[in-house]
């Protein structure tokens, strides 16, 4: 992955971007002071860095992504569960459910999931 790493501030924005994209750059500065009380030199200045990080575009004053939203959680939680739990998503739901009991339904979408993934194979 990618140095595709966000703050909070910064995933906020982004937000904005993949729920709003294509959108105009002033309609997102416009969006930021709304939302965060952002100056214009603010937001742009976000929009830049995460331009430079290869996430986002600003072709003619029009923003879009370079990478969805579920790539960015995709790649994000990949790139956690090798770091933390050497690639071991096991090992990740045990530590994740050692003090949280998961409800019947998610265990459902568990079950779904893994039944999806099975088919695909």
């Amino acid at each position: 992955m990618n140095d595709y790493s966000l703050g909070t501030a910064e995933s906020r924005f982004a937000d904005i971007i993949w729920e709003s994209e294509p959108i105009p750059s002033g309609v997102l500065a416009k969006k930021c002071e709304e939302r965060f009380g952002w100056k214009k030199s603010t937001a742009y200045t976000v929009l830049k860095r995460l331009c430079d990080k290869g996430m986002f575009k600003n072709e003619g004053g029009i923003v879009s992504s370079v990478i969805s939203r579920d790539n960015y959680y995709s790649a994000k939680s990949n790139s956690f569960i090798e770091e933390e739990f050497d690639g071991s998503l096991p090992a990740f739901l045990a530590a994740f459910t050692a003090k949280k009991r998961l409800t019947a339904e998610e265990l459902e979408q568990l079950r779904r999931l893994v039944d999806s993934y099975e088919e695909a194979e």
